[in-house]
């Protein structure tokens, strides 16, 4: 044959001497494969200049080679960092990622995921801003596996890689608790979603233990509504000595208020933050931060999405958890050599 030759798959599986699916295998890096083989199978690839037929596959599966991938807020640097990783081990599979960003959007999200089941991508990894959504349900009931990461959605068949994000709240709540802050607020995100919820709950549950009140605003994940969230915080009286925020974008709102206000920190209010955004450490004081491990939930992520994909996988659906991790920094009033904070006798 020369290298012109139009070679199809059952072509480069004969001279290799393997099967098909095992050059199938080769070339999308699905599975394991010996050295010995997959060194055959490249070499006829290369030396016959094999080009995969993408439409003849793609017909043959009833699906394309695409990831969706929709998240709930692009410019939320958590989300884009996110997207990287799953990028990134998608690409490394041989596939590659249609994104869509859906800004909290219920509506938004629905549409998106239609178009998805329209273009028959081959699996959609989820960061719901709606976790009911019936388009969920109509992905899984057509054969296109979903994996939702961060935030699990209703539909039971979904597989799920999230944050324990109610026990982190509850011990970042108790560090605050521990230098001597009593008036400690939160402002949260949207209790439709787990992420909201649950770090609400771990607040609550810290402050009552402790015989505190919880003082709790909704911020909407975002900064604009942390900033009308921080008003209404700081207008109480008294005055809060601590807070605890949800996200990193409402965290911005947050500081906008405060340092209108000329609020000090740590001295006046100490501030933990979920997420660590690269900004976290530049602050003045530096931020106190509760920090996922984004690579290996992604990475766990898109394991369970080909999983389900390269198989007719009738196994459980899969919900995995992974710890955060408290990075403490002087906003928090922590090593920062401000005593603590007391109550007024």
């Amino acid at each position: 044959m020369s290298g012109r030759t139009q070679l199809k798959i059952r072509d480069v599986a004969k001279l290799a001497g393997v099967s098909p699916a095992t050059v199938s295998r080769v070339l999308r890096k699905s599975a394991p494969v010996t050295s010995e083989t997959q060194a055959r199978v490249m070499e006829v690839v290369h030396r016959f200049d094999y080009q995969p037929s993408h439409l003849a596959r793609h017909l043959r599966r009833g699906r394309t080679d695409l990831v969706g991938m929709v998240v709930s807020d692009i410019e939320n640097p958590y989300f884009a960092t996110l997207v990287r990783e799953v990028e990134y081990h998608v690409y490394q599979r041989g596939s590659r990622v249609l994104l869509c960003n859906t800004s909290e959007d219920a509506a938004k999200q629905s549409s998106y995921l239609t178009v998805m089941a329209g273009e028959r991508v081959s699996g959609v990894i989820l960061s719901p801003s709606d976790p009911d959504d019936p388009q969920i349900g109509r992905l899984l009931d057509i054969g296109i596996p979903v994996v939702a990461v961060d935030r699990r959605v209703a539909d039971p068949r979904a597989d799920s890689v999230v944050a324990e994000n109610r026990p982190a709240a509850r011990h970042a709540t108790e560090l605050l608790i521990g230098s001597g802050r009593r008036r400690i607020a939160y402002i949260g995100g949207r209790i439709e979603v787990d992420t909201g919820s649950d770090r609400l709950a771990g607040y609550r549950e810290a402050m009552i233990a402790a015989g505190l009140t919880p003082r709790a605003a909704e911020g909407g994940f975002t900064t604009e509504g942390a900033h009308l969230a921080m008003e209404v915080l700081w207008a109480g009286n008294p005055l809060i000595d601590g807070l605890l925020v949800a996200n990193n974008q409402m965290t911005i709102g947050a500081l906008e208020v405060l340092r209108g206000v000329g609020a000090e920190l740590p001295e006046q209010v100490a501030l933990i933050s979920f997420d660590d955004p690269p900004w976290a450490r530049l602050m003045d004081p530096p931020l106190t931060a509760i920090a996922h491990p984004l690579p290996q939930m992604a990475a766990a992520a898109v394991d369970l999405l080909f999983a389900r994909m390269e198989a007719d996988d009738t196994r459980q659906p899969a919900h995995l958890t992974f710890p955060l991790e408290l990075r403490v920094r002087r906003s928090c009033g922590i090593g920062s050599g401000v005593p603590p904070q007391r109550n007024p006798s």
